[in-house]
């Protein structure tokens, strides 16, 4: 099948050194689209590790893109791939309703938009390790060897490895984070945990910050006004938790045109579930047109 190709905001770093940027999905299955409804909600980072392994086709040259390798990509690159893959199995455009934060407010409200309106910003520098000198205040004890600070970008595996914290301790969390990131402190390859943990509040902010500004970026949260009071607010969009939604609320409407298309086809269920979303739905467009044709000649 066809696939679409695109261009990461950041880029998967190969054993070689090369970057590879350029993407090509395809698109689900009913047979993924049913794996992947019933899977557990909760384990997201692992969902979308499973989900980016069976609809991206390739990675540059790298074909094909095994879960370990969808693991190692970058954070805004799986959102970016995800954002991707919605379109592509839902269209573009996406409906919401919500409430108006406003406590003198607080009605119900709809918002509409466009997953190609997000902002993306590409990272602005391309590279596998980072590095920053930290301030002088930001060392407890003024060590001037242990300014230097070398780190990479967060991915998959790290957002895996914390998921389990993020709900009940958000610092250790963080703490986390830091640790399997930071490479080098000063002179001191992969420095223990003990040595991350003894860096000031100050000098954590500032790596923080250094990663914030040279990471790719997809904008998520959305400005919005409600159209009650007029008032604006922003709405955070979690692509992870409504492109995952539609899958599952969508399981039921897999099977009905699974039934639809036996009873009329003859086609076993394994031929239906191989087929993607849109090409089911466009079987079943034609049969009810054959059907309404039928009727209206009898």
């Amino acid at each position: 099948m066809a696939g679409n190709a695109d261009r990461l905001p950041g880029g998967y770093w190969d054993s070689a050194g090369a970057l590879h940027r350029e993407f090509e999905l395809s698109v689900l299955t009913g047979r993924d689209d049913e794996l992947l409804s019933q899977a557990d909600q909760a384990e997201t980072a692992s969902l979308v590790t499973a989900v980016l392994s069976r609809a991206v086709r390739r990675i540059g040259n790298i074909n094909p893109v095994t879960e370990e390798m969808a693991r190692q990509l970058l954070v805004a690159d799986r959102q970016f791939l995800l954002m991707k893959l919605r379109q592509r199995t839902f269209g573009d455009l996406v409906r919401a309703d919500l409430y108006c934060p406003w406590a003198s407010c607080g009605r119900r409200a709809s918002m509409e938009f466009k997953i190609g309106d997000l902002p993306v910003e590409e990272a602005t520098q391309l590279s596998p390790l980072y590095s920053l000198f930290l301030s002088r205040t930001a060392l407890d004890e003024g060590d001037a060897s242990r300014r230097e600070v070398t780190f990479r970008l967060p991915t998959g595996a790290d957002q895996e490895a914390v998921s389990s914290l993020l709900a009940t301790n958000e610092a250790e969390a963080l703490s986390l984070l830091l640790r399997r990131t930071i490479q080098r402190i000063g002179s001191c390859d992969f420095p223990s945990g003990e040595q991350i943990t003894e860096l000031s509040s100050l000098a954590r902010a500032e790596i923080e910050a250094e990663m914030e500004r040279v990471a790719p970026r997809v904008e998520l949260n959305l400005e919005t006004s409600c159209p009650e009071c007029g008032r604006a607010f922003l709405v955070p969009f979690d692509i992870h938790r409504f492109f995952f939604g539609e899958l599952r609320t969508d399981l039921h409407l897999l099977y009905q045109q699974v039934h639809y298309l036996a009873y009329h086809y003859h086609w076993s269920e394994s031929e239906i579930m191989a087929m993607p979303g849109n090409k089911r739905q466009k079987y079943i467009e034609l049969l009810a047109d054959e059907i309404e044709r039928l009727n209206h000649g009898a």
